[in-house]
């Protein structure tokens, strides 16, 4: 058995003390808890710089134990163990998403449960059919703003994290204390409430409707739910850990499937319509609500089932030429859900009248029981698949923003490591995951939406001021794309307009809350990640843990990010 095991370094930092007992006794039981059961495993400390020097451990007697020292580091098994990039860099992750992926992923992420099953909180806020569908295209063109400004984000710092790396490249260099705050807080909001609340509520919605078929006429058991979310879950989890490439495979999967379901919706509803079943359509803009509070919040729905059109730039670095797939699977991604959120709600409004759809639980199940008879079941199918998928999609997402962020510090290091084998974030993985499942077991979390929704669009807006604020910092920078200066611009005001309305219109303590929470990461920040003395008297628990992850997972540190 070969085992990967570094033994020159040079010294930046002082040596620990279990890696100077494996150096100065190779063969013994240091070097046994090294190569467990069998298991090939690289333990690396980021106080030191590795040199590309390895050894071959061979079962075998040595002075005191099972392992000694047959190879060195010019040996071709030893070589063959790493390649050249690994050795002397870290475990890398792979490029395996390409355009056609990237718009799948943008698109599978983006339509979830919201289209299918809550689509009335768009039509009750706005008033009218008309006013609706107007929102409907209306949030569409905001979130093509929004995105736009994260295409030129996500190509002039190429790299994975998202919202995190942006704000670090952007601000981080500006002064050593306070320049790494955003950032931080983000990570803060984004790893604790923003990315798992996404991820528990659209995975409870693929378990609600994964067994909905079985129980039609009664009420559904919470408890077998919720047990079917977590397995959902659990699968989700082994499809990320296991392969990027199968990821981005079932993601296309999926949005091929939500696509079709989609347009049975859209192509059942205009037939109906034109065989003169236009009475909802007829009804244009009557009832319009006057009230800009009431809009904001119908606005709130309808970004709501578009969100996640950013999820691909945390995965930045797995794209394959990302300054030309990043901004084109963008440019095609949310016009073609843009239009298809609208062909549904036309497909609605033929088949359903207002009031219908405004007590309806479940629209597109609804719908499916008009239109399809004994093959309504597939409706729900259809709505669990394409829950699935947008869970996937945010899993994958998450994963890479918890890497990202341990990789800057700003999370224990663990959780940037990569799986040697499969190069995949695994640690960070599984805690995301693990998040999401917590936060399904108190009961009701949707009373986390109203945070979520006053949380994100202050960040989009923030991301959107970024733009800016870069182009007037470093305005000789390499732009791939560049967005027209108008676009960040409105897209501040509007994100302005998204967070403040709501307050203005019914403040509620809900809103004091958020601010509250946001602001604690500071309590954090300060001891834990600027305060040296203190991250020194953690150490050896965090040591301790980190070999624990990596035994677990074999996980090793990855590639510092080359930008």
């Amino acid at each position: 058995m070969t085992v990967p095991v570094q033994t020159s370094l040079e010294k930046t930092g002082p040596l620990p003390p279990a890696l100077l007992e494996s150096q100065s006794d190779s063969s013994g039981d240091n070097m046994h808890e090294l190569a467990t059961a069998g298991r090939a495993l690289t333990v690396f400390c980021s106080p030191y710089v590795f040199k590309s020097v390895l050894i071959s451990i061979r079962k075998g007697p040595g002075k005191r134990g099972k392992y000694s020292v047959v190879g060195n580091g010019n040996s071709d098994n030893a070589s063959e163990t790493l390649d050249k990039n690994e050795k002397t860099k870290g475990v890398e992750l792979e490029r395996n998403v390409g355009l056609f992926s990237g718009t799948a992923f943008i698109v599978g992420t983006m339509i979830g449960s919201g289209i299918f099953i809550s689509p009335k909180g768009v039509l009750e806020f706005s008033g009218s059919v008309g006013m609706s569908l107007i929102v409907w295209v209306a949030c569409g063109i905001v979130s093509i703003f929004g995105a736009l400004c994260y295409a030129e984000l996500g190509t002039l710092i190429p790299i994975s994290g998202g919202e995190h790396a942006y704000y670090m490249y952007a601000y981080g260099k500006r002064d050593k204390m306070f320049g790494p705050i955003p950032a931080f807080l983000y990570d803060w909001v984004g790893l604790f409430i923003i990315r798992p609340t996404m991820f528990a509520l659209i995975s409870l919605s693929m378990g609600t409707y994964a067994v909905k078929p079985f129980f039609p006429d009664c009420e559904m058991d919470d408890s077998l739910v919720k047990l079917i979310t977590v397995l959902g879950i659990l699968l989700m989890l082994f499809i990320n850990g296991f392969s990027v490439k199968l990821a981005a495979r079932i993601q296309v999967f999926c949005t091929v499937s939500k696509l079709l379901a989609i347009a049975i919706l859209a192509f059942g509803g205009i037939y109906k319509i034109i065989a003169g079943n236009d009475e909802t359509i007829r009804e244009g803009f009557q009832g319009t609500e006057e009230d800009v509070g009431l809009i904001a919040t119908a606005f709130y729905n309808g970004l709501w089932a578009y969100d996640s059109w950013n999820n691909l730039n945390y995965v930045t670095e797995e794209i394959v030429n990302p300054s030309r797939n990043l901004p084109l699977a963008i440019m095609i991604g949310i016009p073609l859900t843009t239009l298809s959120y609208a062909l549904t709600n036309v497909g609605y409004f033929g088949v359903m009248s207002r009031s219908e759809i405004l007590v309806s639980h479940a629209v597109a199940v609804t719908w499916g029981d008009r239109m399809l008879g004994v093959m309504s079941w597939i409706m729900p199918v259809f709505v669990s698949i394409s829950c699935f998928g947008a869970a996937n999609g945010c899993l994958f997402s998450s994963g890479r923003l918890s890497f990202a962020a341990a990789r800057d510090g700003h999370f224990p290091e663990v959780f940037s490591y990569l799986s040697y084998t499969r190069k995949t974030p695994l640690p960070s993985i599984i805690l995301m995951a693990f998040i999401g499942v917590c936060l399904l077991i108190p009961g009701d979390i949707s009373t986390l939406m109203d945070f979520y929704s006053f949380s994100a669009w202050l960040i989009y807006g923030f991301s959107a001021f970024t733009v800016l604020f870069l182009r007037f910092k470093e305005p000789k920078s390499e732009r791939l794309y560049k967005v027209p200066l108008f676009i960040p611009i409105l897209t501040v005001i509007i994100s302005a307009y998204l967070v403040l309305a709501p307050i203005i219109r019914e403040p509620k303590v809900q809103f004091i809350y958020a601010v509250m929470f946001i602001l604690s990461g500071l309590l954090i920040y300060f001891p834990l990640i600027y305060g040296k003395s203190f991250q020194r008297k953690l150490q050896p628990y965090t040591k301790k843990f980190t070999i624990l992850v990596q035994k677990l997972t074999l996980a090793a540190p990855p590639k510092k990010a080359d930008f």
